[in-house]
């Protein structure tokens, strides 16, 4: 793996040194941070330019892709597909709604359910907005041949579906290590 520019992490200068022995993370090597480093600086690039060619936040994209591809989605739903919260889907499906770009309406086979459809306007913006959206990919995938490309759409995929053991390992190490941890509620954790 090669060095993290220097913008990229706190400096020595910056920091204090760890003392010898202490534990620490080896930033270079933690792949949950650079998972979290790309998906911030991505989305953020992402968020400003669609922002500023089509006055679309990140979030009213990724609604808008979900919604192209499946005809009509809950809340709930695509909270569980991206990992979106729940409320945060909910503020975007108003904002949206208002805007034209979808309908709210029940779902026609259950109607307690209320469900989120695109609207042509909806259609029409979020094809406008894919093509920067791909040209972005092809920039950021760039550095990799079509092989390496696949085999990182794998590995994604693989890494994506092993989540589930990731919050397992998670409560077996809480488990034995903080039984109190599983108890407590986080700080601004919602009743629901």
């Amino acid at each position: 793996m090669s060095k993290l520019p220097p913008a990229s992490v706190p400096t020595r200068k910056s920091i204090a040194a760890p003392r010898p022995g202490d534990a620490v993370v080896d930033l270079e090597r933690y792949v949950p941070a650079y998972f979290t480093w790309i998906a911030n600086k991505l989305s953020g690039g992402a968020s400003s330019a669609y922002l500023r060619a089509f006055d679309v936040g990140i979030e009213t994209w990724r609604l808008l892709v979900l919604l192209a591809i499946e005809p009509e989605l809950t809340a709930q739903s695509i909270s569980r597909t991206i990992g979106m919260d729940k409320a945060s889907v909910s503020r975007a499906f108003k904002s949206m709604q208002t805007r034209g770009l979808i309908t709210i309406g029940l779902d026609d086979n259950d109607g307690r359910l209320r469900v989120a459809r695109i609207t042509p306007k909806g259609r029409a913006l979020h094809d406008q907005v894919l093509q920067l959206a791909l040209e972005r990919e092809r920039a950021f995938l760039s550095v990799l041949n079509a092989r390496e490309r696949e085999l990182l759409i794998d590995l994604l995929h693989r890494l994506h579906d092993n989540l589930p053991e990731v919050e397992l390992a998670t409560n077996r190490f809480l488990d034995q290590h903080h039984p109190k941890a599983r108890a407590r509620r986080p700080r601004g954790a919602s009743s629901e």
